[in-house]
């Protein structure tokens, strides 16, 4: 399994968000993407992650980005987590079927585990890797790190 590297093309994708909407990067063409990947959703560290996500979400939209929170979880679990932790903006997409299926793409699935690794990944407009980032399962990601580099391209 390769991991997804900085210069590497990738594919657009389709994955149902936690509000059951299809959303489909296809749609996305002149914006940038950041894939934040956690392993699974109603954990700590997820749970911040993902909340920086939303706080920072106005910031990535000027600077032409759309963030998304990915894991394995269901549409139903993502949809309960969204409502309990105050995810109103951010998609939380559900890599549940075929399950973890973009995450063994990129290369970050943990198949001893059954989820993903914690990533930050950003394609740019052409769907090249500009950046990305493999965390430690327990380490919260520096949002501020992925803003700094976000302004500068």
């Amino acid at each position: 399994m390769v991991i997804i590297e900085t210069g590497n093309k990738f594919e657009d994708f389709i994955l149902k968000n936690h509000k059951e909407v299809v959303i489909n990067t296809a749609q996305l063409q002149q914006k940038k993407i950041l894939l934040s990947f956690h392993p699974l959703a109603w954990t700590p560290v997820c749970t911040k992650q993902m909340q920086s996500l939303e706080s920072n979400y106005n910031l990535f939209q000027e600077l032409n980005t759309v963030p998304f929170g990915i894991s394995v979880d269901s549409v139903p679990c993502k949809k309960a987590w969204a409502e309990s932790i105050g995810i109103n903006k951010l998609d939380l997409l559900a890599d549940f079927w075929p399950h973890g299926e973009l995450a063994v793409k990129l290369g970050i699935f943990i198949d001893q585990f059954g989820f993903s690794q914690r990533a930050n990944i950003v394609l740019d407009e052409q769907r090249k890797a500009v950046f990305v980032k493999i965390y430690p399962i327990k380490e919260l990601p520096d949002i501020n790190e992925i803003i700094k580099f976000l302004k500068r391209k």
